[in-house]
């Protein structure tokens, strides 16, 4: 059977596969959003569910004031079982100024990625891309990629090796360099360890993670090196031409962009081994508007079918190393996946799998009982912020969709806002608002479009508005997004010309960088952060 890429769509980049038993799971990136480090599995390789999301405290987080694309970077799933649990290793990327890369990486484990994770273990500041490889001996070593700051060093860094030591809970000395990369692609990173037949594999990602990403893999007979490279080059990418580029630090090289390719940026891959002994790979990709190369949605997850070669080495299934865009999806038995609905009426006490807020845990201005059946959110400080914003959104995972709600809201002062709202960053939004209008005298709507900080208020996007519940709508039409409103069952009424879509992406930030657009609702009290919007439901739906 033939699986469709990408398997898990929308902002879901730099996926950590790990099996235990007969289930499957993906670990992703989740950069400034809480909950952090969202989880999906699956018993079939076909089908997905978000299964739970890894770090809910913001003990483990602290994400406040970040800027854009910092926080949790590259997690790396594994399961142990000697110990029978999972650990997971995430680096929390505080700043990347001057280009020093200031991280700190963790460690914490659970028996299962449903229950509370353990509180997070300090590991060290080495680089990005951590991740934790248990040897046959229960030996327990970290990689990850040691940053290059120092003039005359080639950047960005090489991948180093540290033993960690579980009964101390931490490291065992400096960790020391080991592997310098396979290719000259330059911007090496993502390393991931296992062992087979007797071979320590080293899989990582070189080219930067844009249009020359790709996955490499490196092996020797001890785990410190030194590595050998695959000889054949990547194992996986999107464009297969050979370059040196490892002097070009910038991830994204736009130049590389193969237009033959079905999906773009492929690299940053992790794989299993199914009981049966089929081999599955999973990396990021991404699906840019053109000809801007715009990446609404993100880097996203998908899978591709691999098999070893008799002297040792992986190797996409088919042949070649170009990504494809459906799969093999193997022989496991099939299996229904729970998938959060399409649309939400807010009958329950806590919010559902799948809404996230930007840096800060939304159980902190979302009140679901107050009045029951509705979502309530608390005003705070405007989309724009990095402190404390009352956003709630789900990953956009199409292009062609429309998400609408029914909101009832009653502002007093002009600080008051709320809405509905399409957010890459908080330099980068649109949104449907109600609010009090001086101009107006009274509540009115409003469309805002923030294009890299500076706000745009779209010509005839205004209109008063009596008091009561109004019901809101964003319409995606590819790159032309629209809005609409409505009082009771009456006709939808646009408002606002339609607006790029493809401005809420990687490439058109230039404050932020690495990760996806998101539908959702907002709330905004700049004065007494106390004012609340009431909505009743809330629905995305594929056109």
């Amino acid at each position: 059977m033939l699986v469709n890429n990408p398997v898990i769509p929308g902002f879901n980049p730099d996926p950590s596969l790990c099996r235990k038993g007969d289930d499957y799971y993906i670990a992703v990136s989740s950069f400034e959003w809480f909950p952090g480090v969202p989880i999906y599995h699956s018993r079939d390789m076909r089908h997905w569910e978000l299964y739970a999301n890894a770090l809910t405290n913001e003990s483990q987080l602290g994400l406040s004031g970040l800027p854009s694309a910092k926080g949790v970077w590259a997690p790396s799933l594994t399961w142990s079982e000697r110990n029978r649990s999972f650990n997971l290793v995430y680096g929390i990327m505080r700043s990347m100024g001057g280009r020093y890369f200031d991280v700190d990486n963790y460690l914490v484990s659970a028996p299962d990625p449903r229950v509370p994770w353990s509180e997070p273990t300090y590991l060290h500041s080495a680089g990005f891309d951590a991740s934790l490889f248990e040897d046959d001996d229960g030996r327990m070593w970290v990689v990850s990629l040691d940053w290059e700051t120092r003039p005359g060093y080639e950047k960005p860094g090489q991948i180093c090796l540290v033993e960690y030591d579980p009964a101390a809970r931490a490291v065992i000395g400096y960790p020391r360099r080991i592997w310098g990369g396979a290719t000259k692609r330059g911007c090496l990173e993502a390393p991931h360890l296992t062992k087979r037949g007797g071979w320590y594999y080293l899989m990582c990602a070189e080219g930067g993670t844009g249009y020359y990403h790709c996955v490499t893999m490196a092996r020797s007979r001890t785990v410190a090196g030194p590595y050998e490279p695959d000889p054949a080059g990547p194992i996986l990418t999107s464009n297969d031409v050979d370059h040196d580029e490892r002097a070009d630090v910038d991830h994204l090289k736009p130049r590389y962009f193969n237009p033959s390719a079905p999906l773009q940026k492929c690299g940053h891959g992790s794989y299993v081994e199914s009981a049966a002994g089929e081999v599955f790979l999973a990396h990021l990709c991404a699906r840019p508007f053109e000809p801007e190369l715009r990446c609404t949605l993100g880097r996203e997850t998908a899978l591709q079918r691999m098999k070893w070669t008799d002297d040792g080495w992986l190797r996409l299934m088919g042949g070649g190393c170009i990504a494809r865009e459906s799969y093999d999806g193997g022989s496991l038995p099939d299996w229904e996946p729970h998938h959060m609905p399409c649309h939400d009426e807010f009958d329950g006490e806590t919010l559902g799998l799948g809404y996230y807020a930007p840096r800060i845990d939304h159980a902190s201005f979302v009140d679901l009982t107050a009045r029951p059946g509705w979502l309530r959110l608390r005003g705070q400080e405007a989309p724009t912020s990095t402190n404390r914003v009352s956003l709630v959104g789900r990953k956009l995972a199409s292009l062609r969709c429309e998400a609408q709600t029914l909101m009832d809201f009653k502002p007093e002062v002009h600080q008051h806002s709320a809405g509905i709202i399409l957010y890459y960053d908080n330099m980068n939004w649109m949104c449907l608002r109600k609010y009090w209008s001086d101009g107006l005298g009274g509540p009115a709507l409003s469309v805002i479009h923030m294009r890299n900080g500076v706000r745009v208020d779209p010509p005839g996007s205004r209109v008063a508005i009596g008091e009561g519940s109004v019901g809101l709508r964003v319409s995606i039409e590819g790159r032309a997004t629209s809005f609409s409103w409505r009082l009771g069952d009456g006709a939808w009424m646009p408002i606002g010309p339609a607006l790029d879509t493809s401005e809420l992406s990687d490439e058109f930030s230039d404050f932020g960088e690495f990760t996806g657009t998101f539908v959702g609702l907002f709330c905004c009290d700049r004065l007494l952060k106390s004012h609340c919007a009431d909505f009743d439901w809330f629905e995305v739906m594929d056109a």
